[in-house]
Protein backbone atom coordinates (compact mmCIF):
# COMPACT_ATOMS: atom_id res chain seq x y z
CA UNK A 1 0.00 0.00 0.00
CA UNK A 2 1.75 3.27 -0.72
CA UNK A 3 1.92 5.98 2.16
CA UNK A 4 1.74 9.18 2.55
CA UNK A 5 4.26 12.13 2.16
CA UNK A 6 5.19 14.07 4.50
CA UNK A 7 2.87 16.97 3.66
CA UNK A 8 -0.31 14.78 3.82
CA UNK A 9 -0.40 14.41 -0.01
CA UNK A 10 -0.39 10.49 -1.29
CA UNK A 11 2.93 10.27 -3.42
CA UNK A 12 1.09 9.66 -6.54
CA UNK A 13 -1.04 12.33 -6.27
CA UNK A 14 1.86 14.25 -5.44
CA UNK A 15 3.94 13.55 -8.20
CA UNK A 16 0.65 13.77 -10.58
CA UNK A 17 0.37 17.51 -9.20
CA UNK A 18 3.88 18.49 -9.59
CA UNK A 19 4.24 17.28 -13.56
CA UNK A 20 0.72 19.30 -13.51
CA UNK A 21 3.14 22.26 -12.99
CA UNK A 22 5.32 21.90 -15.88
CA UNK A 23 4.26 24.28 -19.16
CA UNK A 24 2.98 21.55 -21.66
CA UNK A 25 1.46 18.99 -19.42
CA UNK A 26 -1.90 18.61 -18.88
CA UNK A 27 -3.76 16.72 -16.21
CA UNK A 28 -3.91 13.71 -18.23
CA UNK A 29 -0.43 13.88 -19.31
CA UNK A 30 1.16 14.10 -15.88
CA UNK A 31 -1.53 11.32 -14.69
CA UNK A 32 0.54 9.00 -17.64
CA UNK A 33 3.61 10.48 -16.92
CA UNK A 34 3.37 9.17 -12.96
CA UNK A 35 1.48 5.73 -13.64
CA UNK A 36 5.09 5.97 -16.12
CA UNK A 37 7.34 6.08 -13.02
CA UNK A 38 5.56 3.97 -10.76
CA UNK A 39 6.11 0.99 -13.39
CA UNK A 40 9.45 1.70 -13.79
CA UNK A 41 12.21 -0.13 -12.75
CA UNK A 42 13.53 1.07 -9.54
CA UNK A 43 17.32 2.39 -10.87
CA UNK A 44 15.82 4.05 -13.70
CA UNK A 45 13.78 5.96 -11.90
CA UNK A 46 16.85 6.73 -9.24
CA UNK A 47 18.63 7.32 -12.52
CA UNK A 48 15.96 10.24 -13.49
CA UNK A 49 15.71 11.51 -10.79
CA UNK A 50 19.78 12.13 -10.35
CA UNK A 51 19.91 13.34 -13.45
CA UNK A 52 17.11 16.10 -12.58
CA UNK A 53 19.72 17.34 -9.29
CA UNK A 54 22.05 16.89 -11.71
CA UNK A 55 21.10 19.40 -13.92
CA UNK A 56 19.79 21.86 -11.39
CA UNK A 57 22.94 22.14 -9.27
CA UNK A 58 25.17 22.46 -12.28
CA UNK A 59 22.98 24.44 -15.04
CA UNK A 60 23.88 28.40 -14.42
CA UNK A 61 23.14 31.51 -16.22
CA UNK A 62 25.43 32.99 -18.28
CA UNK A 63 26.68 35.89 -16.99
CA UNK A 64 27.23 38.05 -20.30
CA UNK A 65 24.13 36.29 -22.69
CA UNK A 66 21.79 34.83 -19.69
CA UNK A 67 21.64 31.61 -21.70
CA UNK A 68 21.64 28.10 -19.42
CA UNK A 69 25.18 26.98 -19.37
CA UNK A 70 27.63 24.94 -17.75
CA UNK A 71 30.71 27.46 -17.15
CA UNK A 72 30.63 31.06 -16.92
CA UNK A 73 30.84 32.51 -19.87
CA UNK A 74 28.78 30.15 -21.98
CA UNK A 75 30.49 28.37 -25.14
CA UNK A 76 29.36 31.03 -27.45
CA UNK A 77 30.21 34.00 -25.31
CA UNK A 78 33.55 32.75 -25.08
CA UNK A 79 34.15 31.87 -28.31
CA UNK A 80 36.52 34.18 -30.44
CA UNK A 81 35.47 33.77 -33.59
CA UNK A 82 31.46 34.72 -33.33
CA UNK A 83 30.64 38.19 -34.83
CA UNK A 84 30.59 40.50 -31.90
CA UNK A 85 29.17 43.14 -33.45
CA UNK A 86 26.06 41.42 -34.24
CA UNK A 87 23.33 40.66 -31.07
CA UNK A 88 20.25 38.38 -31.78
CA UNK A 89 17.71 38.92 -28.33
CA UNK A 90 15.54 35.98 -28.09
CA UNK A 91 13.12 35.18 -25.42
CA UNK A 92 14.05 31.84 -24.09
CA UNK A 93 17.29 29.21 -23.87
CA UNK A 94 15.51 26.99 -26.70
CA UNK A 95 15.50 30.06 -29.27
CA UNK A 96 18.90 29.71 -28.97
CA UNK A 97 19.33 25.91 -29.96
CA UNK A 98 16.69 26.56 -32.98
CA UNK A 99 18.46 29.25 -34.16
CA UNK A 100 22.25 27.61 -33.93
CA UNK A 101 20.98 24.91 -35.89
CA UNK A 102 20.22 26.65 -38.68
CA UNK A 103 24.12 27.72 -38.83
CA UNK A 104 23.06 31.22 -40.32
CA UNK A 105 23.58 33.46 -37.82
CA UNK A 106 27.30 33.82 -36.29
CA UNK A 107 27.00 36.49 -33.50
CA UNK A 108 26.36 36.16 -29.90
CA UNK A 109 22.75 36.32 -28.13
CA UNK A 110 20.97 38.21 -25.22
CA UNK A 111 17.84 36.06 -23.32
CA UNK A 112 15.44 37.51 -21.92
CA UNK A 113 13.90 34.67 -20.09
CA UNK A 114 10.27 35.18 -21.34
CA UNK A 115 8.29 38.31 -23.01
CA UNK A 116 5.93 41.09 -21.58
CA UNK A 117 2.20 39.31 -20.74
CA UNK A 118 0.25 41.73 -18.94
CA UNK A 119 -2.08 39.37 -18.35
CA UNK A 120 0.33 36.68 -16.59
CA UNK A 121 1.90 39.40 -14.61
CA UNK A 122 4.97 39.58 -16.77
CA UNK A 123 6.30 43.03 -16.84
CA UNK A 124 9.74 44.19 -18.55
CA UNK A 125 11.11 44.52 -15.23
CA UNK A 126 10.78 40.57 -15.04
CA UNK A 127 12.94 39.79 -18.13
CA UNK A 128 16.35 40.75 -18.84
CA UNK A 129 16.18 44.00 -20.36
CA UNK A 130 17.74 46.02 -17.50
CA UNK A 131 21.36 43.85 -18.58
CA UNK A 132 20.99 43.99 -22.43
CA UNK A 133 20.81 47.80 -22.13
CA UNK A 134 23.54 47.73 -19.87
CA UNK A 135 25.43 45.23 -22.19
CA UNK A 136 24.89 47.41 -24.98
CA UNK A 137 26.67 50.35 -23.31
CA UNK A 138 29.69 48.79 -22.83
CA UNK A 139 29.98 46.51 -26.03
CA UNK A 140 30.05 47.95 -29.97
CA UNK A 141 27.23 46.41 -31.36
CA UNK A 142 26.25 47.47 -35.03
CA UNK A 143 23.23 45.78 -35.25
CA UNK A 144 20.54 44.28 -33.07
CA UNK A 145 18.60 41.65 -34.02
CA UNK A 146 14.79 41.39 -32.16
CA UNK A 147 13.85 37.59 -33.03
CA UNK A 148 10.78 37.27 -30.08
CA UNK A 149 8.16 35.00 -31.04
CA UNK A 150 5.81 36.35 -33.40
CA UNK A 151 2.89 36.37 -31.51
CA UNK A 152 0.99 39.25 -29.35
CA UNK A 153 3.29 39.04 -26.46
CA UNK A 154 6.71 38.92 -28.49
CA UNK A 155 5.77 42.17 -30.60
CA UNK A 156 4.65 43.84 -27.43
CA UNK A 157 8.19 42.66 -25.92
CA UNK A 158 9.81 43.64 -28.96
CA UNK A 159 8.28 47.32 -29.47
CA UNK A 160 8.82 47.28 -25.92
CA UNK A 161 13.07 47.40 -26.32
CA UNK A 162 12.64 49.07 -29.74
CA UNK A 163 11.37 52.50 -27.75
CA UNK A 164 14.17 51.87 -25.62
CA UNK A 165 17.36 51.73 -28.29
CA UNK A 166 15.90 53.08 -30.70
CA UNK A 167 17.69 56.36 -30.42
CA UNK A 168 21.25 54.64 -30.01
CA UNK A 169 22.34 54.91 -33.55
CA UNK A 170 22.08 51.11 -33.77
CA UNK A 171 20.34 48.96 -36.43
CA UNK A 172 17.36 47.27 -35.19
CA UNK A 173 16.08 44.09 -37.65
CA UNK A 174 13.85 41.59 -37.04
CA UNK A 175 13.72 38.18 -39.03
CA UNK A 176 11.89 38.22 -42.08
CA UNK A 177 8.00 37.32 -42.12
CA UNK A 178 8.24 33.44 -42.82
CA UNK A 179 7.35 32.66 -39.63
CA UNK A 180 4.12 31.52 -38.70
CA UNK A 181 2.23 34.02 -36.56
CA UNK A 182 1.14 32.70 -33.33
CA UNK A 183 4.04 29.98 -33.69
CA UNK A 184 7.44 29.74 -31.56
CA UNK A 185 10.95 29.96 -32.70
CA UNK A 186 11.70 26.50 -31.25
CA UNK A 187 9.24 24.96 -32.97
CA UNK A 188 9.88 26.40 -36.21
CA UNK A 189 11.88 23.76 -39.12
CA UNK A 190 15.49 25.04 -40.00
CA UNK A 191 15.11 26.28 -43.50
CA UNK A 192 12.21 28.13 -42.43
CA UNK A 193 13.79 29.92 -39.57
CA UNK A 194 17.10 30.26 -41.67
CA UNK A 195 15.54 31.99 -44.49
CA UNK A 196 13.93 34.07 -42.00
CA UNK A 197 17.34 35.10 -40.51
CA UNK A 198 18.76 35.62 -43.42
CA UNK A 199 16.15 37.84 -44.79
CA UNK A 200 15.83 39.90 -41.81
CA UNK A 201 14.19 43.33 -42.20
CA UNK A 202 14.70 46.83 -40.28
CA UNK A 203 12.32 46.99 -37.93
Amino acid sequence: MIGDSPGGTPPVQRLIDEFNRLPGIGPKSAQRLTYHLVRMPEEQAESLAAAIISMKSQIILCSECFNITERDPCDICSNASRDRSKLCVVEQPLDVVALERTATFSGLYHVLHGSISPINGIGPEDLKIRPLLERMRIESFVEIILAMNPNLEGEATSMYIHRLIGDLGIKITRPARGLPVGGDLEYADEATLGRALEGRQDF
